[in-house]
């Protein structure tokens, strides 16, 4: 249970609080319930958004470090003294992994190991993937500066093509956002102002059908109305939901990544139509 968790329960409950007592049986109930759920998940959210730039961050710091590596190495320097040397030079959040890589070394632990435990506790799969390259490659006897070389070119086709793909697929994602707020203006206009005008027309129509029958003593009944409030509401979120995997899909490589646009969709949208909708 990390401190971000605990502030965002914190204000969960205080909001839901607040809102039973000030706003219960208000048109203004809703807007606050969720509210306060958007407040209460924030915290976990945006730790989940720095985790990923941290994914990001530590990819790029393994290039460079992988790159001096390689470097010391066809140098004619052996892969623990190379170690050493690096152990003192800054790499943002993978620093820390790499001055502990150095020490299990100074202290007799040998590489194959002490790279096991440099990939579990950096925990990217960029790095697992090419750290088991490099301990597979060092089994079967290869030339490690020519490992190291074709490890740091794999990493950096990994980083272009990325990039490549985020570059590409921006116009979409913007595309993507902007149709489904379109889709929420839709979808206010048909419940403020359309829905309103059919449902008069269907009452006038189930009025003069039952003056017309005859039992003119008969008082009209009006017509069932639906709810088109929910019926709104549960497309928006379905709506909000697939757009957002899509767009974590097409940005980012993987369905996971839609969650943060998923939630900022279903958010946002929930949150302008119970506010603007009419009660």
């Amino acid at each position: 249970m990390k401190k971000e968790y605990i502030i965002g329960i914190c204000i969960f409950l205080f909001l839901i609080a607040m809102d039973f007592s000030l706003f219960f049986n208000t048109r203004w109930f809703w807007s606050v319930l969720l509210l306060s759920f958007v407040l209460g998940v924030l915290p976990a959210f945006l730790n989940y958004l720095q985790e990923g730039k941290r994914q990001k961050d530590v990819e790029t710091e393994f290039l460079e470090f992988i790159r001096s590596l390689s470097e010391n190495v066809k140098s004619g320097i052996p892969i623990p003294q190379s170690i050493l040397n690096l152990k003192d030079k800054d790499y943002g959040p993978l620093s820390q992994h790499v001055a502990k890589l150095a020490y299990q070394i100074e202290w007799g632990i040998p590489v194959k190991d002490a790279f096991k435990v440099f990939s579990r506790d950096a925990d990217n799969k960029v790095i697992k993937r090419s750290i088991s390259i490099i301990n597979q490659a060092e089994e079967s006897g290869g030339r490690m500066e020519d490992i190291l070389e074709s490890v740091v070119e794999s990493v950096v086709n990994i980083q272009r093509l990325k990039d490549e793909r985020r570059s590409s697929t921006y116009s979409q994602m913007v595309q993507g956002y902007i149709v489904f707020f379109i889709f929420i203006a839709i979808m206010l206009i048909l419940e403020v102002k359309l829905m309103p005008l059919i449902q008069d027309m269907i009452g006038g129509l189930s009025s003069g059908a039952i003056s017309g029958s005859g039992f003119f003593d008969a008082p009209a009944q009006p017509a069932a109305e639906l709810d088109f409030k929910s019926i709104f509401l549960s497309l928006i979120v379905v709506q909000g939901i697939f757009a957002g995997l899509l767009i974590g899909k097409f940005s980012e490589g993987s369905i996971k990544y839609g969650l943060k646009h998923s939630f900022a969709l279903v958010a946002i949208a929930l949150l302008i139509i119970l506010t603007v909708a009419p009660p």
